[in-house]
């Protein structure tokens, strides 16, 4: 597992200083949810190709199954806007007491829109975080082996 300091660097070549910038808005992002159920609010930022970046927060629902977390409200988001091609994500789970990674539901979406390569940076803040790429936490992605 890569850690995140000073030197890092995402495995697709992301430097360290754009992963801190891209952690930063998802943690901003995360003041932004709404979590009134659970308390645990949950921000994510994705790095378009262009350089620009959309983020999410998890919104909950008091019927738990209509919940949508944060990673999906950005892709939605993003994919809304017109733009597919992602360069990175980061996940902050500010109340967490170590890095929490994206859901099962939230890896599938990811994997329909974004390569196997892509850096995804996720912690409680950044100095605790954990840099692994897509395809590391979703290794056996079945939609992309049916397409071949």
């Amino acid at each position: 597992m890569m850690r995140t300091d000073a030197g890092t660097e995402a495995p697709d070549g992301v430097p360290a200083e754009e992963l801190r910038r891209l952690f930063e808005e998802a943690r901003s992002a995360a003041d932004r949810a709404y979590a009134p159920y659970s308390k645990f609010p949950v921000g994510a930022a994705l790095l378009l190709a262009d350089g620009s970046i959309i983020c999410g927060a998890n919104v909950e629902n008091r019927s738990f199954g209509l919940t949508n977390c944060a990673e999906r409200s950005a892709v939605f988001a993003a994919v809304s806007a017109g733009r597919t091609a992602f360069r990175a994500l980061a996940i902050a789970a500010p109340k967490a007491g170590y890095p929490v990674g994206p859901c099962g539901a939230c890896r599938q979406v990811l994997t329909e829109f974004a390569p196997a390569e892509m850096p995804v940076i996720f912690g409680p803040d950044y100095g605790r975080a954990l840099v692994k790429t897509l395809g590391e936490l979703y290794p056996f992605d079945s939609l992309h082996e049916l397409a071949d």
